[in-house]
């Protein structure tokens, strides 16, 4: 039987405002703050205190699954260079500025995100099926972590030797993808795992789980990446899923 691990998901619709990871060069970079650098303005002195970035929250009650974003990320298939430079300070306390003001620019398929039924369907996009039709409560409460043998894709056959029990309405599918670091790597690789069209559709007619979590990129194997995506969002009251 496959090892799983129940959690407490917290997946924030807008979780790229809060993990932020850069390389300081210069003053003029968005985030963070150079260490040591003298305020312009004379108000406040340097501080020694720096923000905790936690991933665990409520003494492991909460686990926040999302990715740090950085300028070396993978993206999907067309960028060998990664996200690349997606932050940058348009305004400045030391160059003189009221307030610091950060510009963010890049594509929503960036690290841990969600795809809604509109990203492989028109009419869907037409209608206005985006992340703000998610519902909410899917998003946060109780998940399962399981663990997939690391030399399959998630097929049909996979998914019934997992044995997740009914009922279960979140689980997380860790991977070989997470052996291999991939989501740490800057180009993306198309070997990585996922869902083949038949075990995406097994999920959905067999299953009642409502959030679909993987540890890459796209949530469907590359041979497979428009038909497990039709099969898990053809229908928009069968599921929402995220990519890891």
């Amino acid at each position: 039987m496959a090892k799983t691990t129940i959690i407490y998901l917290f997946l924030p619709l807008f979780f790229f405002f809060f993990f932020f990871s850069l390389t300081v060069a210069a003053a003029n970079t968005a985030y963070p703050t150079i260490p040591g650098t003298e305020p312009t303005n004379g108000c406040i002195p340097p501080v020694e205190r720096r923000p905790i970035r936690r991933e665990v929250h409520g003494n492991g009650r909460i686990y926040d699954v999302t990715h740090r974003i950085t300028n070396s990320m993978p993206t999907y298939v067309d960028h060998v260079d990664g996200v690349g430079e997606f932050l940058r300070l348009t305004e400045s306390i030391k160059n003189g500025s009221l307030s610091n003001l950060s510009e963010l620019r890049f594509s929503v398929h960036t690290g841990t995100h969600i795809d809604a039924p509109g990203h492989v369907f028109d009419h869907y996009y037409d209608a206005g099926f985006d992340v703000d039709a998610v519902d909410l409560e899917v998003l946060n409460g109780p998940g399962l972590l399981v663990d997939v043998p690391r030399d399959k894709n998630i097929s049909a056959e996979v998914l019934k030797s997992l044995n997740i029990a009914k009922g279960v309405r979140r689980v997380l599918f860790r991977t070989l993808n997470t052996d291999r670091r991939l989501m740490y790597k800057t180009e993306f690789d198309t070997s990585y795992v996922g869902f083949t069209e038949d075990g995406a559709r097994w999920l959905v007619e067999n299953t009642e789980i409502k959030l679909v979590g993987t540890d890459y990129l796209p949530i469907a194997a590359f041979d497979d990446v428009l038909k497990g995506h039709y099969a898990l969002l053809e229908s928009t009251v069968s599921q929402t899923f995220l990519t890891h």
